[in-house]
């Protein structure tokens, strides 16, 4: 009798094993850029937790995102180079996608598992950090400008790059906290070549740098929101999108304007899946859901940022919501974006000429 009630409880125990492995959550680790994707804040649009329940309701079972951000992409590279960590899904900017395609960082993807890429508008497929589309999906896409409290700036001043550098402003200004994007400053205002091969290129957009540092307040990334909205800072560049979210928060006393430089950086940002990817199917199905049409458009609303993806930029409540001075901003009069960004785009750079810039910005933030 013991050894059947032993059976019986053996055979009890198993099931439940079973059962709950198979109801066992799912995991899956992205990594994105701050303040990037709709978050449920305000009444908006919970893009994981939607993805969660949608997932849950189409396959039967429960996913959790571990969601994470970043502040520039050569943080989340010296992150993911390390080993030391695992995402499934994550969001770099061209030039760090082409270093990563370069340096086999990067899992090729499955399109069948991503059937809402024919959304994609075609001047965002086939461009040089990702010619045969294999590795890629574009998220967001902008153009880097000049950000200024016109309480503060003369209207006269607000002049190209020069700005940056105008001692006028001494101790009101914010330089990126990246090299990339700081020697793009540099490099834009001289008129010089920002995939430069030449270290005397390099040489005089540091020295530019250094003519800068004393009137510099701070290296900032994500920290430029709340010095920009609160008027602890008065000029910055950032990326186009970004602006809108500063004006929605700035202080009554702040009044935040922004331009264009004749020559600055266009730059897209795509979703890609690490070699480190736990489980690359399923990163593959929060793409595609990504560019399905309710987180598409409130990404973009949320983000203030140009969608690639046909979905948003048609559809008139998007076009209506967003307004005449935003969609003028981030979708401006420039024929094709495609030839846009071939001539101004940042392209990966060679490792000897990557050590030599990370040396050049390690020297401009000491002195």
């Amino acid at each position: 009798m013991k050894k059947i009630v032993a059976i019986l409880m053996a055979a009890v125990l198993m099931v439940l094993c079973l059962s709950g492995c198979g109801s066992k959550s799912l995991t899956l680790n992205v990594y994105n850029w701050g303040e990037y994707i709709s978050d449920g804040s305000e009444g908006s649009f919970d893009t994981i937790r939607e993805f969660e329940k949608w997932y849950e309701e189409t396959y039967g079972q429960k996913v959790t995102v571990n969601y994470s951000t970043f502040a520039s992409n050569e943080d989340m590279y010296s992150k993911i180079s390390s080993g030391a960590v695992s995402y499934d899904v994550i969001i770099p900017s061209d030039y760090m996608i082409a270093r990563m395609v370069e340096e086999d960082m990067l899992l090729p993807l499955n399109f069948e598992n991503i059937p809402n890429y024919e959304y994609i508008d075609d001047n965002f497929k086939g461009l040089y950090y990702d010619e045969q589309n294999q590795y890629s999906v574009p998220y967001a896409y902008g153009i880097v400008g000049v950000i200024y409290d016109a309480n503060v700036v003369d209207a006269a001043d607000a002049d190209g790059w020069n700005l940056m550098w105008n001692e006028k402003y001494s101790g009101k200004i914010v330089q990126f906290n990246n090299s990339r994007d700081a020697f793009g400053t540099a490099m834009y205002k001289l008129g010089l070549d920002v995939n430069s091969h030449d270290t005397a290129d390099w040489d005089l957009a540091y020295e530019e740098l250094l003519t800068q540092r004393p009137l510099v307040y701070s290296y900032v990334m994500d920290e430029i929101y709340n010095m920009m909205e609160s008027g602890e800072a008065a000029i910055g560049a950032y990326y186009a999108g970004d602006y809108f979210t500063m004006v929605d928060a700035q202080a009554e006393h702040v009044d935040l304007q922004f331009y264009y430089p004749e020559r600055t950086n266009f730059y897209v940002d795509a979703m890609c899946i690490p070699k480190c990817a736990q489980n690359k199917e399923l990163a593959e199905i929060f793409i595609n859901y990504m560019l399905s049409e309710d987180p598409a458009i409130a990404n973009a609303e949320y983000t203030y940022y140009a969608s690639p993806n046909s979905i948003v930029y048609n559809n008139e409540t998007y076009i209506e919501d967003m307004g005449e001075e935003a969609m003028a901003v981030l979708y401006p009069e420039m024929g094709s974006f495609s030839e846009m960004y071939n001539a101004m785009s940042y392209h990966n750079l060679d490792k000897e000429m990557l050590d030599y810039l990370n040396t050049l910005w390690e020297n401009v933030k000491i002195n």
